[in-house]
């Protein structure tokens, strides 16, 4: 048993910034909130490990354990968040504020608060009868480089039997998703005058070229691949962020695109990579050296898990939805990683993640921790004779 309430909590970790961020003036270390759940989870009598990430000093994972052994179940999420645009919110983000049956706060949904979630479900439980372990896994940096969800499927230091991710499903639980890839593409060419085009290379119409390809390969892309599980059946590529030049008058000397590539499982990023650059390859033969092909950020792969598995078939059984696969990308394919059975379900939506004025319907509380109990009952305790 324990004090801690579930409001109390709530306020507690979304009071702690813990935003990540590629820029540097916005990042900020996770390591409070790190701090707050060992000591959460140590009142239920947890053992913890707290472990700063090797490649990123001030990023801290966690895993609690509850129980001996391997197998099991394992409870995950992320502790830090996106940035946020102040002119936008209308409430204090690190405040948590309830108004009209809804708690607004930054990582309500996206997704601190699960955690929360996790020990309002864990406290009246007597986890001294378990039979197979509970662990809780706490990462930093998915919101930028999944730093944290990589290094745990790299050490692989635990092997749960089931895992879920508790990011905000709306409650409906997911067992397949896209990947994620961020590129750039800089193209150097050589400045002059404008009165004379001869005299230099303009970085700007060599990428314009580059564009008019990528859009071929959008269009192969929806063409060539179809998965049934989608409502977006095609991997995607979205031009997202283009700059380069100086003055009307100047040749343009350099010109940099940023766009994204959504892989579907069954299409790896290594494959669309190699895609890519096959479609670019006129453009490097016109112009050697002119080009360069970056990763913003490594790929992540897209996921799925055992469609027809215990772990699908329970979490429909237990929210009364059928299993579905979205868009957008999680720490699942790392965590697959580990051999277990993985899906991702929680509380919220995700149209209200990396929005202003995120927030939580309150009609998610008493479902959601419904659903973790039944979860850590059916795979966790020995089954009721």
């Amino acid at each position: 048993m324990t004090s801690l309430k579930l409001m109390d909590m709530y306020r507690q970790i979304i009071a702690i910034p813990s935003i990540s961020s590629t820029e540097p003036s916005w990042d900020q270390s996770n390591e409070q909130v790190i701090r707050l759940l060992g000591d959460w989870f140590s009142q239920l009598g947890f053992s913890i490990e707290i472990t700063e990430l090797s490649d990123v000093p001030g990023k801290f994972n966690l895993i609690a354990t509850r129980g001996e052994g391997e197998g099991g179940l394992l409870l995950s999420g992320h502790t830090d968040t996106v940035p946020y645009d102040a002119g936008r919110w209308t409430k204090d983000p690190f405040t948590l504020t309830e108004e009209n049956g809804r708690l607004y706060g930054l990582g309500v949904i996206d997704m601190k608060g699960f955690f929360a979630f996790i020990v309002e479900a864990l406290k009246d439980m007597d986890l001294s009868k378990i039979t197979k372990p509970i662990r809780i896994l706490a990462t930093a940096d998915e919101e930028t480089s999944m730093a944290g969800a990589r290094a745990i499927a790299s050490a692989m230091a635990i092997k749960p039997d089931y895992a879920v991710i508790g990011e905000p499903t709306g409650l409906v639980p997911v067992m397949m998703h896209k990947g994620h890839m961020s590129e750039g593409i800089r193209i150097t060419g050589k400045s002059g005058h404008s009165s004379d085009p001869a005299n230099g290379v303009n970085a700007l119409e060599i990428m314009n070229q580059v564009m008019s390809r990528l859009m071929d390969l959008q269009r192969q892309l929806k063409e060539r691949y179809h998965s049934p599980h989608f409502n977006v059946p095609y991997p995607t590529l979205n031009l997202g962020h283009i700059g380069g030049g100086d003055s009307a008058n100047r040749i343009c000397a350099c010109c940099e695109l940023h766009f994204d590539m959504r892989p579907i499982p069954g299409v790896p990023p290594e494959e669309l990579m190699g895609l890519l650059h096959h479609a670019l390859e006129p453009i490097k033969e016109q112009y050697p050296s002119a080009m360069e092909i970056f990763h913003l950020h490594e790929p992540n792969p897209p996921f799925t898990t055992d469609i027809d598995g215990e772990l699908v078939k329970a979490a429909e059984e237990m929210t009364g939805t059928p299993a579905q696969a979205v868009n957008y990308s999680t720490e699942a394919p790392y965590i697959n990683q580990l051999g277990c059975q993985t899906i991702v379900l929680g509380p919220g939506h995700i149209a209200q993640a990396h929005q202003p004025d995120e927030y939580l319907d309150l009609s998610f509380v008493k479902p959601t921790i419904s659903v973790l109990q039944q979860l850590v009952q059916r795979f966790c305790f020995a089954p009721q004779s």
